[in-house]
């Protein structure tokens, strides 16, 4: 009996992997609204999280597949709270993994992908072998398949943006929207820092664009200007 046959035989099995997908679906489409709005934590991350957190339940609501005694009565203990202190430990290895530069965090799909490696380990250990198997397959999908889509997905880029001018030269502050608007870009939270000693003044803003490419047009443009003493643009991404 292949693969397929199994699946089609026994109602637990496609129902295990219908939730599976059901959930990388669901944790998929949240992440796709997040990637479109240029946050770290998009697409990928949130997959993987509705994953691994699908298919440790199932460990609670088919352990009577993997743990035929408690069906018996004669078991008094609750082996899903191994589970539980694996995964609270795994979650600090994770966070071990998530890195702040700056104004940018990565790691957030690493720390995700280990997660869920350590929910497909906890599965295996208990002899759930089944959606560990379809976990696993989903798991590689998802950070490649998906990998693929996030690339060429429409989506909003946002970045950091410092500028600094002399003081006696600064850009006044509708000229430089203006140059951010006409080079597509819109402008949030706007900063000022004036600098007295060290004779600058300062634009601190994140700026916001749906072409990746405007963001090389921007660092052209400020090149150009005699005026600016230093920039600094900081993508913000996973």
């Amino acid at each position: 009996m292949d693969f397929v046959d199994r699946l089609l035989a026994d109602p637990a099995y496609l129902n295990m992997t219908l939730r599976l997908l059901a959930a990388l679906a669901v944790g998929g489409a949240i992440g796709l609204e997040r990637s479109y709005h240029g946050r770290p934590a998009g697409f990928r991350t949130h997959a993987l999280v509705c994953l691994s957190t699908s298919l440790l339940m199932l460990v609670t609501v088919y352990e009577n597949r993997w743990f035929p005694e408690l069906t018996q009565g004669r078991v008094a203990l609750d082996p899903t709270r191994m589970a539980q202190g694996i995964m609270t430990g795994i979650g600090f290895l994770g966070a071990g993994t998530i890195m702040k530069e700056g104004p940018t965090v990565r790691g957030l799909t690493t720390a995700a992908s280990i997660w869920i490696t350590a929910a497909i380990g906890v599965l295996i250990g208990i002899g759930f072998y089944f959606p560990a198997l379809v976990a696993t397959v989903l798991t590689l999908g998802t950070l490649s398949v998906f990998r693929w889509i996030e690339t060429r997905m429409p989506a909003q880029f946002y970045a950091h943006f410092t500028i600094r001018f002399r003081r006696s030269a600064t850009m006044p502050e509708d000229a430089m929207r203006q140059m951010l608007s006409q080079l597509g870009f819109t402008v949030a939270n706007l900063n000022y820092r004036l600098d007295a000693a060290e004779d600058f003044f300062e634009y601190r803003m994140v700026i916001r664009t749906s072409r990746s490419a405007n963001l090389r047009l921007l660092t052209d443009s400020l090149g150009a200007l005699d005026s600016v003493r230093e920039f600094r643009i900081a993508p913000t991404g996973d």
